[in-house]
């Protein structure tokens, strides 16, 4: 009898345990079909939230090899073959300051460049504290009224030139849903 008491204890002490253990944060995610010039799909796009900003994930593939510049933007719409549609960068403030390196900068939607192998493929997984999904902590919002797009350029983002880090053109979008 004493045995089958401590057995049951001992159940029900692991039972408190498992139900009062802190739960995980639960992230939300956006994302998107990365669009070439030509209209087609080139990839994915994944925006994780996080407590303190967002993990992008992006794998593509069919784009020119070499560094291209990244950018979130305003818009949710990627009307091939330029992307205007998308807006410029999200962004809380203005005047928009672009640039990593800049000391003074207020461009929310700057991103590290992206590496595009020799085989035209790529995969990266970073962290962005400048946005958020739904404006947290007085970071843009990229799930706002109009959404939100990530844009991938032909040339490397020098992380200084205003207003795109001498980017140049769109050559990929994508829409965050």
């Amino acid at each position: 009898m004493r045995a089958v008491f401590k057995n049951t204890l001992s159940l029900l002490s692991l039972a408190l345990a498992v139900t009062a253990a802190p739960h995980a944060y639960a992230a939300e995610t956006a994302s998107g079909t990365l669009l070439g010039t030509d209209g087609k799909p080139h990839g994915t796009v994944t925006v994780t939230d996080a407590p303190k900003g967002v993990l992008l994930r992006v794998v593509a593939e069919g784009l020119a090899p070499g560094w291209h510049g990244m950018h979130f933007h305003e818009k949710g719409s990627c009307t091939p073959p330029k992307f205007t549609s998308a807006g410029g960068h999200v962004h809380a403030v203005t005047p928009v300051v672009h640039g990593l390196l800049t000391p003074n900068a207020t461009d929310a939607g700057d991103l590290p460049n992206l590496y595009v192998a020799k085989d035209g493929t790529a995969t990266v997984e970073l962290y962005s504290t400048l946005v958020s999904l739904h404006g947290a902590d007085g970071r843009p919002a990229l799930k706002d009224a109009d959404g939100s797009a990530l844009i991938v350029h032909t040339s490397p983002d020098d992380y200084t030139t205003q207003p795109i880090g001498g980017a140049g053109a769109r050559v990929a979008c994508a829409v965050l849903n």
